[in-house]
């Protein structure tokens, strides 16, 4: 724990994926073929705090989606890229543009696809119901699966890892 709590208290950068971690990974489509996706409200709350304490959040993911501009805009999340094939390449894009250190990073993912940010990350968390192949890779998994809290658990150890 006390390796993870070192990890924890350097970061000053938080990077989520969308589906699978900030939502529970389905996508509900609507006859007209509007997407739809759930969020929890805690995972919300515990980014508005974590954001309070300075450290910066950011969302890569490989889908575009409308609900995710707007709840991101809900919560300040200013760092917002969207439609990403390469996650690695934005993700040290991100990493220069912000003047943050790997090892200054945490990154939470649930698939294959998110693989090349954790790997470069200096915090890499997996939701409880990730995929295994992420299991090799990660310093910490958490205990609610992603899009039921699992973000707001991050939060809180970034937060309580920053105290005095």
């Amino acid at each position: 724990m006390d390796a993870l709590l070192e990890r924890a208290r350097r970061v000053r950068l938080l990077v989520l994926d969308v589906d699978g971690v900030l939502t529970d990974g389905r996508i509900y489509m609507s006859p007209a073929g509007e997407e739809l996706k759930v969020f929890h409200v805690r995972d919300g709350s515990g980014l508005v705090a974590l954001q309070r304490t300075g450290v910066a959040v950011a969302i890569i993911s490989g889908r575009d989606s409308a609900a995710v501009t707007r709840r991101a805009a809900e919560l300040g999340i200013r760092h917002v890229r969207q439609g990403v094939a390469d996650k690695a390449t934005e993700f040290a894009a991100l990493m220069r543009e912000l003047g943050v250190a790997p090892g200054e990073t945490a990154c939470v993912g649930d698939d294959t696809p998110d693989l090349p940010m954790l790997q470069a990350a200096g915090l890499a968390v997996a939701v409880a119901d990730a995929h295994a192949a992420l299991g090799p890779v990660v310093h910490w998994v958490t205990s609610a699966p992603g899009g039921r809290g699992a973000v707001r658990e991050v939060c809180d150890l970034l937060i309580s890892a920053r105290a005095p």
